[in-house]
C-alpha cells in the first residue's frame, strides 16, 4: 500500500479503531494541547498530561475542556518532566510520548540514558514525514533532528528504522534512496561509498524487505524523468519512500526547505525507540503537532509484529 498524504494516514487510524495512550511532557504549550485535543476528539488517543498543572488546567479551559476529566502529573522542571515521561512508558502507563515545551536536547537526553534502555537497535534517530504537493505520496527525510554525523553502521541503523516505520503504516517494500551527489561512486567522497555499500548489502541480501538505490542524486530519486533523460533504470528512481541523507545538516536542509518554499506539511517523529516519540519544533503550528500525533498513533498501533531483524542484522554492530 502507498499513503498519498495526511488525509490518507488519518482515515487509516480512524478505520482501525485503535486509541492510544499519549504522553504529553511539559504540555503546558497552546499549541500542543491544541493538538492533543483534536487528536482526541477524532478517537484516536487518550491523553495524559506532564508539566505545570496550573498552566495546563488554564489553557485547556481556554480551549473549551474540562481539566478535571484528565490525567496531570505536576513537574515543572523539564529534565524531570522528561525522566517522568519515560519512567510512565516503561511502567506500561502509555503508547508513545509527546514533546511540549521543552527542548529537544532535554528529552533525547532522557530518551537516550543506558539505564533507561529505551532503544531497540541501538540507534534512535529522526524521521520526518511529508505531504508535499508536487509529490505524489508521503516522503520520510532522515536523519534531520538527532544524529548529527553518522558513521556507517549508524546510517543502517537510520534505514532500518525509517523501514520500520512504513512496515508499520502497511508498507510492503518501502523504496529507499541512499543520498549521494551523483549516481556513481565517487572513492574520494565517502558519501558515495557508503550509499554504495547499502545498495550492495541489499543487492546481496543481507538488507530486506525493502528497495535500497544508491548513490542516487535527489532529483532522480524524486522526478522520473530526470532519471529518463540520464537512462537510468531504478524501481526507486522517481518514487522514493525515503531519502536517507548523509548528515544532519543534509536532511534537515532538505526538510525545511520542502516546508518553506515546497508548501509540505510535515510530522516529526523519533523512531527507533520503544515507543515513538514526537519531536517537532516548540515554534511548530498545531497542525503539525497534530499531524504528528496521527503518525504516532499509527506507528504504534502497527508496530507490533515489526521487527529489525526482518530488514537487516544490527547484533554486534558498534554504533558509536
Amino acid at each position: 500500500m502507498v499513503l498519498k498524504s495526511f488525509d490518507d494516514l488519518k482515515e487509516k487510524v480512524k478505520a482501525s479503531g485503535a486509541v492510544k495512550r499519549l504522553i504529553a511532557v511539559s504540555a503546558d504549550d497552546a499549541h500542543t494541547l491544541e493538538a492533543v485535543m483534536e487528536a482526541k476528539k477524532d478517537g484516536m488517543v487518550v491523553p495524559i498530561f506532564i508539566g505545570e498543572s496550573e498552566a495546563i488546567k488554564k489553557t485547556l479551559e481556554e480551549i473549551g475542556e474540562k481539566p478535571d476529566e484528565y490525567r496531570i502529573y505536576e513537574e515543572p522542571d523539564f529534565d524531570k518532566a522528561a525522566e517522568l515521561g519515560v519512567k510512565l512508558i516503561k511502567d506500561g502507563k502509555g503508547d508513545f510520548l509527546m514533546k511540549g515545551r521543552l527542548e529537544t536536547s532535554q528529552i533525547l537526553r532522557a530518551l537516550v540514558k543506558p539505564e533507561n534502555d529505551m532503544a531497540l537497535n541501538g540507534v534512535m534517530s529522526h524521521i520526518a514525514v511529508n505531504d508535499v504537493p508536487a509529490y505524489h505520496k508521503l516522503l520520510i527525510t532522515t536523519d534531520g533532528g538527532m544524529n548529527v554525523a553518522p558513521n556507517f553502521n549508524m546510517k543502517l541503523g537510520i534505514l532500518v528504522n525509517a523501514v520500520n516505520t512504513l512496515r508499520a503504516l502497511g508498507y510492503d517494500q518501502p523504496k529507499v534512496a541512499a543520498l549521494a551527489n551523483a549516481e556513481k561512486i565517487d572513492p574520494k567522497i565517502p558519501e558515495s561509498v557508503e550509499s554504495g555499500k547499502l545498495k550492495d548489502m541489499y543487492a546481496n541480501g543481507e538488507i530486506k524487505n525493502c528497495i535500497v538505490e544508491g548513490p542516487v542524486a535527489l532529483d532522480i530519486a524524486l522526478v522520473k524523468e530526470r532519471a529518463e533523460v540520464k537512462h537510468f533504470e531504478s524501481p526507486v528512481a522517481g518514487d522514493a519512500d525515503i531519502i536517507l541523507s548523509p548528515n544532519i545538516f543534509t536532511s534537515n536542509t532538505l526538510g525545511k526547505s520542502l516546508v518553506e518554499m515546497a508548501g509540505a506539511k510535515m510530522a516529526g517523529l523519533i523512531v527507533g525507540a520503544k515507543v515513538p516519540v514526537i519531536l517537532t519544533s516548540r515554534g511548530s503550528s498545531s497542525e503539525e503537532k497534530y499531524n504528528s500525533i496521527i503518525l504516532a498513533a499509527a506507528v504504534a498501533a502497527g508496530s507490533e509484529n515489526i521487527s529489525n531483524d526482518d530488514i537487516a542484522d544490527l547484533n554486534g554492530l558498534k554504533f558509536w
